[in-house]
């Protein structure tokens, strides 16, 4: 018996559609969901992870620019102002002076720190025409603000680790801790803040120039007049008022309140808390305004 010829006719059943599939009443449903439907309905932790990596790898890449020569810069102030004002047994807050001013240099380098991380990215996307990056990848606001004041204060607290074994170093300086809450509280409450102001600030400027603005007229002084050296009880009555109402004071007076167990902030532990609890409203209120900013799209999208 011959062999029956092959038959070359295509099967009733091709390969099914990759354009789409059936729905239970026969029609071809798309297997994509509609254009503008998210496809992520909770928190992207993928993607925060990813940019929170991406932004420490970039400062990391240049750890002696951005933790090391910091934490060396800010030693400085402690060897001038010890040299020229700690001699002999001068005392404040019961404690040595070089003792009495380590805690207020560490948080103030992790301030300026965490300010300098989080103002740089917006602002060189802006300026390099690469803000899409940061634009298109499926994150919210909250999720990108969250990633990028994180990375902000990871470098704050390299900084301040930094400058904490440096300033073990120097003969004198006692860095034990009276209260470890508040050294963590206001260290990195106080870097969320700048790292807050930071990225507002990007996002406002428009050059690098408007961030150095920033940067000297507003961020230098504020910090260097919040009682880093000395304590407000040796101002003025209207330069102690100035000072109170300085954010940065609270910020710095907290942390050195968590190593010697008193600060300028009041006669009792109640107005340390007081501002602990002050500083976490801030902060909340500051991250609400970057999120309305952000959402808005203002300076960010043409």
């Amino acid at each position: 018996m011959a062999d029956q010829p092959h038959s070359t006719a295509l099967p009733d059943n091709p390969l099914p559609d990759t354009a789409g599939i059936l729905d239970p009443d026969g029609a071809v449903a798309s297997r994509f969901p509609a254009k503008g439907e998210p496809l992520i309905h909770q928190v992207n932790w993928e993607g925060l992870k990813t940019l929170y990596m991406k932004e420490v790898r970039r400062f990391f890449k240049v750890q002696t620019q951005t933790i090391w020569a910091p934490a060396i810069t800010t030693m400085l102030f402690l060897v001038i102002f010890s040299v020229a004002l700690g001699r002999g047994d001068r005392q404040v807050l019961g404690v040595n002076f070089a003792t009495f001013v380590a805690p207020g240099l560490i948080v103030m380098g992790m301030m300026q720190n965490a300010f300098a991380n989080s103002s740089f990215s917006f602002l060189a996307g802006k300026v390099q025409g690469t803000i899409v990056d940061y634009l298109m990848p499926p994150l919210t606001e909250a999720e990108l603000m969250v990633a990028m004041v994180g990375a902000a204060v990871t470098r704050a607290a390299l900084v301040g680790l930094a400058l904490t074994l440096a300033m073990l170093l120097w003969p004198g300086v006692d860095l034990s801790m009276a209260h470890p809450w508040a050294v963590v509280w206001f260290g990195i409450g106080g870097a969320a803040f700048l790292a807050l102001l930071g990225l507002l600030s990007s996002i406002w400027a428009e050059k690098f120039d408007h961030n150095a603005a920033v940067t000297n007229f507003v961020i230098a002084p504020l910090s260097l007049l919040s009682g880093t050296f000395y304590v407000i009880d040796n101002l003025a009555p209207a330069f102690q008022a100035i000072s109170r109402v300085n954010p940065f004071f609270y910020v710095i007076s907290g942390f050195r309140f968590g190593f010697l167990g008193q600060s300028d902030i009041g006669d009792t532990n109640m107005a340390v808390l007081h501002s602990a609890l002050g500083i976490g409203l801030l902060d909340a209120a500051m991250a609400m305004a970057v999120f309305l900013v952000l959402r808005s799209g203002w300076k960010l999208k043409g």
